[in-house]
């Protein structure tokens, strides 16, 4: 199992990191019961093995102005694998598009788009999207609210896992 290799300390270091990513090392070492050099060292492991991706901050769309968020699913005319990592080449370089996810099933992927107003993202979507090449259908949905937007994974669900299989 996946995350399984892992020390109860790191998986700890995960889940403190994963909630507050600017705490200090000192205040991470404290929670995780361990002292501050160890604490670095596994850290450091832990971002070389790719299970830390990286740090950013978790900032607010709207305070900034973008107050339309949008998914989009999209249809492909082929699903051949150069098409499909065409499209997805294609969604890294656009900038209203944040997430894009294939699925399986009747829709290729979903897109989680953001923009400034409607009327930028009808123009990304009638300029953009809909005009890109292999593209066959689009269905949007714009988001009214979130109810809930949590990143990462949830621990306790995988410390149980753990514990079962122990």
């Amino acid at each position: 199992m996946p995350g399984h290799k892992l020390d109860p300390i790191d998986r700890k270091i995960l889940a403190e990191l994963q909630s507050d990513g600017r705490m200090t090392n000192v205040e991470l070492a404290r929670r995780v019961g361990i002292s501050a050099p160890p604490c670095l060292r596994r850290v450091r492991t832990l971002e070389e093995a790719g299970y830390i991706r990286g740090y950013h901050a978790d900032v607010d769309p709207r305070a900034l102005g973008f107050e339309v968020q949008v998914f989009a699913m999209v249809g492909l005319v082929s699903q051949a694998e150069a098409d499909l990592s065409a499209f997805e080449a294609r969604c890294r370089a656009w900038s209203l598009v944040r997430e894009c996810h294939m699925l399986n099933g009747e829709v290729d992927f979903i897109l989680k788009c953001v923009a400034p107003t409607l009327s930028a993202f009808q123009t990304f979507l009638t300029e953009e999207l809909t005009a890109a090449d292999n593209v066959a259908s689009v269905k949007t949905s714009l988001v009214i609210r979130g109810a809930k937007d949590e990143p990462g994974v949830p621990f306790d669900v995988l410390e149980e896992r753990i514990a079962r299989t122990a």
